[in-house]
């Protein structure tokens, strides 16, 4: 089946993440396939966000992260947790917001023209089971707005997924 993805006009952020997350509930909807959802959840952000130049997943492998689906130019295969944004993230179970990486201590460059970065963990009952990543070539471009749309879109995925079952 296919999903058409419309263009989201939107006067504020929150307008805008209610209208990707619907979004996203229908790119989803009827699929249960963990890595299949995973993909979808990253072109979905990659085609609707303004100013992105990555957009993905670092799924939990033992005590490392390990690079999952994603969109964007090559990355980083493995970050150990509490190393960088996402291994940050991860070891503290929460969202993290990088307004400029280059003040970030231990940020780990993949793309050097990333110059913001947001990292949502993916939490099931507790259970850390990766990361979502965005990074975006703008300085200041993740704000609360962000994390709090992320933060449900992450909700959707895993909702929709088997992942952690």
């Amino acid at each position: 089946m296919s999903h058409a993805v419309a263009v989201i006009e939107a006067s504020s952020k929150p307008e805008f993440y209610a209208a990707l997350n619907r979004q996203l509930e229908a790119v989803l909807h009827g699929e249960r396939d963990w890595v299949c959802n995973l993909a979808q959840t990253s072109a979905l952000l990659m085609q609707t966000m303004p100013d992105l130049n990555w957009a993905g997943f670092y799924l939990l492998k033992g005590r490392e992260l390990v690079l999952g689906p994603f969109q964007g130019k090559v990355a980083c295969v493995r970050i150990a947790l509490d190393r960088g944004v996402c291994g940050t993230a991860a070891a503290k179970r929460e969202t993290v917001v990088v307004r400029n990486v280059h003040d970030f201590p231990g940020h780990i460059a993949c793309d050097s023209a990333s110059n913001s970065e947001i990292v949502v963990p993916l939490l099931r009952g507790g259970t850390l089971l990766g990361v979502l990543d965005l990074d975006s070539p703008k300085l200041n471009r993740f704000d609360a707005d962000d994390a709090a749309g992320l933060q449900r879109a992450v909700e959707i995925l895993l909702a929709a997924s088997d992942a952690g079952h």
